[in-house]
């Protein structure tokens, strides 16, 4: 029986950081993608979930062509008008091909690191009376942090697939979820089941 209540939300698997040709792909978080299998790994996750029918979701950073949403003075985004990264309608917010949307996926687009804020995310949730949600994605210390504490405040059940996630470094992937483990159940994509 499927968790009609449940999602999997894959963050920020955009070619701009993951993507081997991609900027961020080219150095530190391209280099742990491809030492943690993350790829394969968020593969692996999206096929059990759409095998047990469940709601899959996608979240990509990205900008208007003129940057006009992006905080200027953010150590994260400041530079991404002048690098030319997280521009929306270019190839570099498409998510990755490996493990590319479905018709019928959620696609949110964020412009800050949190999923909720300021997104239709949290409507589309409560619109569908989702209660659990299943995520990883890049990074652990970034994105899949403040979805898992967002998500936590807003009363939902978060999970984490850890084998689906990395940072900029071992070590701060390790930091992240040894934070992260207060506000989430953590599981792999070998051993979750979504039903």
């Amino acid at each position: 029986m499927t968790d009609s209540n449940a999602i999997y939300l894959v963050l920020d698997m955009e070619n701009d950081l993951v993507h081997a040709e991609g900027p961020n792909g080219q150095g530190a978080y391209g280099e742990q993608v491809r030492q943690r299998d993350i790829l394969a790994n968020t593969r692996r996750a999206l096929d059990k979930a759409r095998a047990a029918g469940l709601r899959v979701g996608y979240v990509r950073v990205g900008f208007s062509p003129d940057y006009a949403e992006c905080p200027p003075n953010s150590p994260i985004f400041g530079g991404a008008k002048a690098k030319g990264i997280f521009k929306l309608g270019t190839w570099g917010t498409e998510v990755h091909p490996d493990i590319a949307p479905q018709p019928g996926d959620f696609d949110i687009v964020k412009h800050r690191v949190s999923p909720f804020y300021s997104t239709q995310l949290e409507a589309i949730l409560r619109g569908r009376d989702v209660r659990r949600i299943y995520c990883s994605g890049i990074s652990t210390n970034a994105v899949v942090q403040a979805a898992v504490r967002d998500g936590h405040d807003r009363d939902f059940e978060m999970v984490v697939l850890e084998d689906c996630c990395c940072a900029l470094s071992a070590e701060e992937h390790a930091a992240a979820m040894s934070n992260l483990q207060r506000f989430c159940r953590v599981t792999t994509s070998r051993d979750v089941r979504f039903d």
